[in-house]
């Protein structure tokens, strides 16, 4: 695997992550001697995921925080996509803070991911997976800028005919991660645009709090533990959900439970909310995160020389 070459002239150089659906190699082009990151998928794999995958993020090209694709094909056994070579992810970058981020860091990001996936649902793209892994930070100068990843479980939303939520399909598969998926989605109703938003605010609870209440409960096995979320997830409400945290918090998760099923969520309410939230708290729009700060901290004393992301 290592010296196998995709479409002639990217080499590849070391493993970065596996996921559900194939592995991820970090590469180099041999023309240009820039990285890359190339995601592999076994030709056996059928119907492919990557290929729908490389197909949205055609769709979606050229939008902020959208990973540009270089080539996608089949070499060898496998199918390959070439994308640009992305830094952490926020669940990286979130052990890397010791998994609790300030409110600070935590607004500016929900200002950067409401707009991601207003954009991505401007192209009427839903993602259907929002969780800290799929979302990663840029490489260099880039590196305040957060991206958008892992498409391969997104798809077009149907507009709905009417406001009512009768024209849902149910009793579907889950589909996407449980701790930060919507209650419809555990539930086996078809996703939306505010499934995704309502999964950002789980993500955002998340990252603040530390955990979500529905983490660590115990089961026999994943089909019961997706039940016990799901169950946890009905009996907590937004107030227990949100307690201690500002009141804009709740007013979103509000907003997001109120909306049907062909709905538009409220981008600019949520973003204006959150912004408003900033102001009031005297923060800097600096964009210095936790973790900028951590790692400054780190080269300017020499501490946690084994700390690194």
């Amino acid at each position: 695997m290592d010296d196998l070459r995709v479409n002639g002239k990217y080499r590849l150089k070391r493993k970065l992550g596996r996921g559900g659906f194939g592995c991820v190699y970090q590469a180099t082009n041999l023309e240009t001697k820039e990285d890359v990151a190339i995601k592999l998928e076994s030709i056996e794999y059928n119907p492919s995921i990557l290929e729908s995958e490389a197909d949205i993020y055609k769709l979606l090209a050229g939008g902020p925080g959208i990973p540009q694709v270089h080539w996608f094909g089949e070499e060898c056994e496998y199918r390959a996509m070439v994308f640009d070579l992305l830094g952490p992810s926020l669940e990286d970058l979130f052990n890397f803070c010791d998994r609790k981020f300030s409110l600070k860091t935590v607004l500016m990001l929900a200002d950067q991911l409401i707009s991601r996936l207003q954009y991505i649902h401007s192209k009427g793209i839903i993602h259907r997976d929002i969780k800290p892994e799929n979302f990663l930070v840029g490489d260099g100068r880039h590196g305040n800028r957060v991206y958008v990843t892992d498409l391969g479980l997104s798809t077009q939303y149907r507009a709905a005919i009417t406001d009512s939520d009768t024209a849902r399909q149910w009793n579907l598969p889950l589909i996407g991660t449980a701790r930060f998926a919507s209650i419809n989605a555990h539930s086996g109703v078809e996703q939306s645009r505010h499934d995704d938003v309502e999964s950002l605010g789980y993500l955002l609870v998340y990252f603040i709090r530390g955990s979500l209440p529905w983490q660590g409960l115990k089961a026999t096995g994943p089909v019961q533990k997706d039940k016990l979320i799901l169950e946890k997830k009905k009996a907590t409400s937004v107030e227990e959900l949100c307690s201690g945290l500002p009141e804009e918090f709740a007013c979103y998760f509000h907003h997001v439970r109120s909306l049907r099923f062909g709905d538009e969520p409220g981008y600019r309410y949520a973003r204006k909310m959150f912004r408003n939230l900033f102001v009031l708290k005297r923060f800097e729009h600096d964009n210095v995160f936790d973790w900028t700060v951590l790692k400054f901290l780190i080269a300017q004393n020499g501490s946690c020389a084994s700390k690194t992301i």
